[in-house]
């Protein structure tokens, strides 16, 4: 009786690689600490935002960044329907 070749062994899945975590912040323990750690977020988020803002005028018709062109027409707009 003849024998049936040998069944091949599928391949394995990949390791799924875990987004890489960031590095951990330890909270501090003083107060003034704590809140000046959220004063510098708060600040540092409305730079980010400003240079966001002014790269998308510089950029105007790339839609990639955020369209702060289209944002000032309609401040515009509202302004000349209010007179």
């Amino acid at each position: 009786m003849a024998q049936a070749p040998l069944k091949k062994a599928k391949p394995g899945t990949g390791k799924k690689s875990s987004s890489k975590l960031g590095p951990r912040v330890i909270a501090p323990k003083k107060a003034q600490l704590a809140k000046q750690r959220k004063t510098m977020k708060k600040l540092s988020s409305g730079l980010i935002n400003k240079t966001e803002k002014s790269l998308a005028e510089r950029a105007g018709h790339l839609e990639l960044l955020v369209n702060a062109k289209k944002e000032k027409m309609k401040e515009k707009r509202a302004e000349y329907k209010k007179k």
